[in-house]
């Protein structure tokens, strides 16, 4: 059976936004006008995200506790770990920058809708993951900056962890409770819209993004990036999917959980969020280093999303396969 791969439009949008920033930089006022816009942007879009936060599927996934612990230690222990123990390796093969960023990555919480459809794809438990990949998103307001403030304690880079804390929670949990608290008001008003809030939450990161990159250009990036320490990153990104997959499946099994559980943690647990961290790294670093920093999730995500929704349909095969042996009048769909 051969798998076809639509290419992913975001991913193809995140490069071309990347290529436009090499090419034409934003500098001078345009720039300062971009990095104020970018402040705002990102309200917008945590506002976006409280108000399309179901209260109900939340409280309907709470009670698969011993789920939600995996998920929370893998996403902000286990990752932060293999992070702090790789380091001496990744030194030796890539750029301090790019360094950070993979251990910036470690520290970032999980994704949400790609981690919901994935799951439901796999027919895995799918109130578990809007629970877990939710709770994730919270607690990566904390967690993550306090873990970046222990992982890059001595590159310079990062200030008073207490103070990027409190930075986030203004720019990022603040809207973020007031979109959930206004959600009975305007989720219909969000439902309507559909396609259109996408593209919103799409073009906000494009938009971060651009402003990110052309500081980081203005600054010398590729002067200082040659192309050989870019494909060592990505083998880098690579090899650290590889053994948080890995983990997810080994500690699923080692646990008992059933096939449905398994694939909740395996989205849930593995995946780290490109539409958190451009934000929280706009916040946490300054804006010459933001674009070096982001650059990793940039490659991880396309990756994971790959990767996973290779297996995810593999699991979905087999939970529909399983159904069938079970049923004999059902037939497995494909």
């Amino acid at each position: 059976m051969f798998v076809r791969f639509k290419p992913d439009t975001f991913t193809l949008l995140l490069l071309s936004t990347v290529t436009i920033a090499s090419l034409a930089p934003a500098t001078g006022i345009f720039a300062e006008i971009l990095n104020k816009a970018t402040t705002w942007v990102i309200v917008l879009l945590f506002f976006l995200h409280g108000s399309k936060l179901s209260r109900q599927a939340i409280w309907a996934g709470i009670g698969h506790w011993r789920l939600h612990l995996v998920v929370t230690a893998t996403t902000f222990m286990v990752f932060p770990l293999v992070g702090w123990l790789a380091q001496p390796l990744w030194a030796l093969l890539l750029p301090p920058p790019l360094v950070q960023g993979m251990l910036f990555l470690c520290a970032l919480p999980a994704t949400v809708q790609s981690a919901i459809a994935l799951t439901s794809i796999a027919r895995g438990n799918i109130p578990a993951a809007v629970c877990s990949a939710s709770a994730s998103t919270l607690l990566g307001i904390v967690f993550t900056p306090l873990l970046v403030g222990a992982l890059l304690a001595h590159s310079g880079n990062t200030g008073d962890p207490l103070q990027a804390v409190s930075r986030i929670a203004v720019q990022l949990l603040l809207p973020f409770a007031l979109g959930h608290l206004l959600r009975p008001w305007t989720g219909k008003l969000l439902q309507k819209a559909g396609q259109k809030i996408r593209i919103i939450d799409q073009g906000s990161i494009l938009l971060v993004v651009y402003a990110a990159f052309s500081s980081a250009v203005v600054g010398g990036l590729w002067q200082q990036m040659p192309l050989a320490a870019m494909a060592t990153l990505l083998g880098v990104c690579a090899v650290l999917l590889a053994i948080s997959m890995a983990w997810c499946l080994w500690i699923s099994r080692r646990l008992g959980f059933n096939q449905a559980d398994e694939a909740t943690i395996l989205f849930c647990g593995a995946q780290k969020s490109l539409v958190s961290g451009i934000p929280m790294a706009n916040v946490l670093f300054s804006a010459a280093v933001v674009g070096p920093m982001i650059l990793p999730v940039m490659l991880f995500h396309p990756m994971q999303i790959m990767v996973s929704g290779i297996l995810a349909g593999r699991y979905g095969r087999q939970q529909a396969q399983a159904l069938a042996d079970k049923q004999p009048g059902v037939h497995p769909s494909t």
